[in-house]
């Protein structure tokens, strides 16, 4: 059994009225709209949720991974666009800015973030190179005091809405991996073009768009780490957005856990509740067994995170085994739900929609178990 401790229940709980006050009641307006959720950002930027992890002498909330975990599944059990969001600000912005960026990256954009309720963005996706990073194609190249960025990036989640983006660029394309280096790049420089969002099956409300850099000159002290670290630094990035993600995932399942439970529990048929029905009951019992399970596996990876321990196969299995689960406990739920589950008037077809991605971004399940292996077997 695994005690919380107060901060942590506190967090867990401020999380939850979050949710259930502020976020929920918007979820279906912002998705149905395509909209970004103003309203759950100004709430979760006011109570330090955007920055949970950053040191407070950066300006963050200066939490643990498990707060920032039970914080994550509480918002996504209301609006998974959110959640998403959230995840990128904390794991895949402020995370490679803290741990990698010299004192000018911190003071500069770190606190932009942290103190200043920025948004970040992480771009390492492109065209052609999505499970495989290593095969990106954008270039930075150093002249003078500046670095000319150029390329494209797709896929880019707070696209359009951020205003810090961490971009991966090969300054020794020879190199391959080893020739990668990471940047920072503000919303607003000139040759750095944001394209417009992609239409898209599931969190709709979160914003994603590709970007191009068209001979982008940034000052050389945007760097983040050293020339050559880049891929280093995407793959630790990634390690802990993968928690952010099983988190995320973990929401989606209990809501829609708890959507069948509820809906079970009232639809009647045969003169009786649903939830009376044995086979039904199986089904339920069997997502509620999945999710909790993910649950451990997800608090797993964010205590050995917290612990300093090495983790990348603990969070590569949270990331799959909840993104998994999370898309059949929705598929579960609208079973359950019938006919009414298929329509807007219940939100477990959002449930549904949203569920997939946790399967595909920051690393799909096939590349999950490819790391699975290799952390098991080859080390």
């Amino acid at each position: 059994m695994i005690e919380l401790t107060e901060e942590q229940k506190l967090v867990q709980q401020t999380a939850k009225e979050i949710a259930e006050d502020v976020i929920a009641p918007n979820a279906s307006y912002y998705d149905a709209n395509e909209e970004f959720p103003q309203k759950s950002f100004e709430a979760l930027r006011d109570a330090g949720f955007l920055a949970m992890m950053v040191s407070p002498e950066y300006g963050g909330s200066g939490l643990d991974t498990l707060s920032y975990v039970l914080a994550m599944t509480e918002v996504s059990k209301a609006c998974a666009s959110t959640g998403v969001m959230m995840s990128v600000n904390n794991s895949l912005a402020a995370y490679p800015l803290e741990t990698y960026g010299s004192e000018y990256v911190k003071d500069t954009f770190l606190r932009k973030i942290a103190e200043g309720g920025r948004l970040g963005a992480f771009a390492l996706s492109e065209p052609d190179a999505g499970s495989d990073p290593a095969g990106g194609r954008a270039t930075a190249v150093l002249d003078g005091d500046e670095y000319i960025l150029k390329g494209n990036k797709m896929w880019i989640t707070n696209g359009g809405v951020a205003d810090v983006y961490v971009v991966f660029a090969k300054t020794q394309p020879e190199l391959k991996h080893k020739g990668m280096s990471a940047f920072v790049v503000e919303k607003g420089t000139p040759g750095f073009i944001i394209g417009p969002k992609e239409k898209k099956l599931g969190i709709r409300a979160s914003p994603t768009t590709p970007l191009t850099f068209d001979d982008c000159r940034i000052p050389k002290e945007n760097l983040v780490g050293k020339e050559g670290e880049g891929f280093k630094i995407a793959m630790s990035t990634l390690d802990g957005g993968r928690i952010g993600i099983a988190a995320q995932a973990l929401g989606i399942g209990l809501a829609a856990v708890e959507a069948a439970i509820s809906y079970a529990n009232t639809r009647q048929a045969f003169g009786t509740t649903i939830s009376k029905f044995q086979g039904l009951r199986w089904m339920i019992a069997n997502a509620s067994m999945e999710m909790e399970a993910a649950r451990l596996l997800t608090w797993q990876a964010a205590m050995m995170k917290d612990q300093g321990k090495r983790f990348t196969k603990e969070a590569a299995m949270a990331k799959l085994y909840a993104s998994e689960a999370a898309v059949r406990a929705a598929d579960m739920s609208l079973q359950i739900h019938g006919g009414a589950g298929y329509s807007r008037d219940f939100p477990v077809e959002r449930y549904y929609r949203d569920a997939k991605i946790t399967a595909i971004y920051e690393g799909t399940s096939e590349i999950q178990r490819v790391v699975i292996a290799r952390e098991t077997i080859d080390k």
